[in-house]
């Protein structure tokens, strides 16, 4: 039997008030020292602020440099693409987002999650022509940043560098996406569909990449509630079969095509439940969880 994949369990940022002095960060831990002490505990964490804007090329090297070997983060897409431009005439943005330091982590580049609106519906033409401009590893980023427009002169990062695969997930947020094609859609692209559990937003489990991307929100409270010790145990068993290339036999899928079969996906699962300080435990305490199945030693 082929070993599993790769599992990551991590935190949706870093940077939050309510986390210090004690609650989450040790009292006295300075603000720098933040992504450090996390990435310690963590295999994986989710870059937000590229969501709000374009970063620096620095900042991106600084957050490498913050972090351990092995490390690897998840890069939200910027919103002016998909909440403002909602994927209209967005090749310049999408160059200026690859422009702005993306590739200055190097080895620790790890999935791009692309998250829409609750007012973007699914509209075939549309994603089919932005998913066609993603990029799909380093060089083909590289060559696409090298297109960037006046936002990002005089900053833009674009060097050559090893040339290493590039993979992209997408947060739905609107009911018109629960359709076989969009899935089907997703598969001809080799694009992960989040399985985000949250309340009131679509949910289905179709599986549509060689790795899954999930993020717990909080089940009963967006961004606040906590998960119980039954429902992690949940959550980690449908993660150790996800890994494993199975699927969850009770699975809520939108087509009934099956996936492509597969030994082995890799995992990547975050939370963002961070209002009431629950994100950065529950992450802990699912972890612990899946060292418990067989071929612990890849999941941190």
């Amino acid at each position: 039997m082929a070993a599993p994949g790769r599992i990551r369990i991590g935190i949706s940022g870093w940077r939050y008030p309510p986390w210090r002095r004690g609650a989450f960060y040790p009292q006295g831990l300075p603000q720098r020292r933040e992504l450090a002490y996390a990435a310690g505990l963590f295999a994986t964490i989710e870059i937000n602020g590229t969501f709000y804007s374009l970063q620096r090329p620095e900042r991106f090297a600084e957050w490498h440099a913050a972090t351990p070997r092995g490390f690897v983060f998840a890069v939200k897409g910027g919103r002016f693409i998909t909440h403002m431009k909602k994927l209209k005439d967005v090749e310049a943005p999408l160059a200026n987002f690859f422009a702005s330091g993306v590739l200055r982590l190097k080895e620790k580049l790890g999935p791009i999650l692309w998250q829409f609106p609750p007012n973007l519906g699914f509209d075939e033409a549309r994603f089919e022509a932005f998913f066609a401009l993603l990029p799909r590893d380093t060089d083909a980023a590289a060559r696409l940043a090298r297109r960037h427009d006046h936002r990002v002169a005089g900053r833009a990062f674009f060097e050559a560098q090893p040339t290493r695969s590039i993979r992209h997930a997408v947060e739905i947020r609107h009911e018109s996406f629960r359709t076989p094609r969009f899935v089907a859609l997703l598969r001809r692209h080799r694009i992960a569909l989040v399985f985000a559990d949250a309340v009131g937003w679509p949910y289905f489990e179709d599986v549509t990449a060689d790795f899954l991307y999930l993020r717990f929100h909080g089940s009963e409270e967006l961004y606040a509630s906590g998960y119980s010790e039954a429902a992690l145990d949940r959550w980690a068993a449908r993660i150790a079969r996800w890994a494993a290339g199975g699927e969850p036999r009770d699975r809520d899928c939108a087509s009934p095509e099956p996936p492509p079969r597969r030994g082995r996906r890799d995992v990547y699962a975050y939370f963002d439940n961070d209002a009431k300080v629950r994100a950065p435990f529950d992450a802990q305490s699912l972890a612990a969880k899946l060292r418990g199945f067989p071929a612990s030693s890849t999941v941190r």
